[in-house]
């Protein structure tokens, strides 16, 4: 069956940096289109950043932009999420997604175009 197993969250002070990982099985990677959302208590989930299947195409939330990178390795199956200037309102768990008939060109920012998710990981920051 499908599984996301996101790792490399944590606890880092304001201003540091972390990179999740997504590790994708199961399913044929390079055919699906990535996502990170994040959720905090009691609000909905949000979109933070994805990337098509080629990796060329990667629209971000406004507010990680130029703070935030995502990047696969589809010889590893793996998506990645660069985190720098971290602030404490990143803090989240953070979850990847996986979508497998979205628009290349335009990946969806929206939780229901995707069809898998991972158990998501803890981020907190502290200030």
């Amino acid at each position: 069956q499908v599984q996301l197993v996101e790792s490399g969250g944590g606890l880092v002070q304001a201003g540091g940096s972390l990179r999740l990982s997504c590790a994708a099985s199961g399913l044929t990677f390079t055919s699906y289109i990535m996502a990170w959302f994040r959720q905090t208590p009691g609000k909905e989930r949000t979109f933070v950043a994805a990337i098509n299947t080629g990796g060329g195409t990667t629209p971000y939330a406004d507010s990680v932009k130029g703070r935030f990178t995502v990047s696969r390795d589809n010889t590893k199956n793996t998506v990645y999420l660069q985190m720098n200037s971290l602030k404490p309102e990143d803090t989240a768990v953070y979850y990847c997604a996986a979508d497998r008939f979205g628009d290349a060109s335009n990946p969806s920012r929206a939780e229901m175009e995707y069809d898998y998710w991972g158990q998501g990981t803890q981020v907190t920051v502290s200030s």
